[in-house]
Parts: C-alpha cells; sequence; structure tokens
C-alpha cells in the first residue's frame, strides 16, 4: 500500500539524497563513519500560513528542489521502506542551485 505524507502549515517533506560510501582516496566508509546528509530533496510542501493580517505567507520551496537544512532538525519517519524528514520551512537553510 502506498502513502503520501501531506504536510500541513509552513512545513516541508525531505528525502535523503544517497550518501556518497566511498571517499575521494578509494576509502569506503561503514554506515556509523558516515555523517547524516545535510543535502535533502523537497518531495512535498506545506499551503503556507497566514499572518496576522490574514494574508497567505506561502512555503518558499517547491517540490524537487535540493536545499540544505539545519542539523539535526525536524521529525524523521518511515513509510514505504523510505526515510523522510518534516521540518519547518524556517529550518531550511538555503535552496542549492
Amino acid at each position: 500500500m502506498h502513502m503520501n505524507i501531506k504536510p500541513l502549515g509552513n512545513r516541508v517533506v525531505l528525502k535523503q539524497t544517497k550518501v556518497e560510501e566511498k571517499t575521494s582516496s578509494g576509502i569506503i566508509l561503514t554506515g556509523n563513519a558516515q555523517e547524516k546528509p545535510q543535502y535533502l530533496e523537497v518531495v512535498a510542501v506545506g499551503p503556507g500560513i497566514n499572518d496576522a493580517n490574514g494574508n497567505k505567507i506561502p512555503v518558499e520551496v517547491s517540490v524537487g528542489q535540493k536545499v540544505i537544512c539545519q542539523k539535526y532538525s525536524g521529525s524523521t519517519v518511515k513509510m514505504d521502506d523510505e526515510e523522510y524528514t518534516i521540518i519547518n520551512a524556517e529550518d531550511i537553510l538555503a535552496i542549492i542551485e
């Protein structure tokens, strides 16, 4: 059964990008030697939030973009053998172009 994650408010669902398992010098890294990557791909975006005046504040990223986020931010969930991170949009530091 395939399920979709639909974020609420200004939340964003991110998917880990693949970690390079070998260093440039050819050393193979074991699972615990690899640092959790901060480079993630946006897979779903919430509708945004309203400010105090009722004006819509949209989320500044879109599906498919690669981003850098604060380390250890958000909540990690596993669905359909994939791991996703759900974070607040303000925890995204930059878009990778």
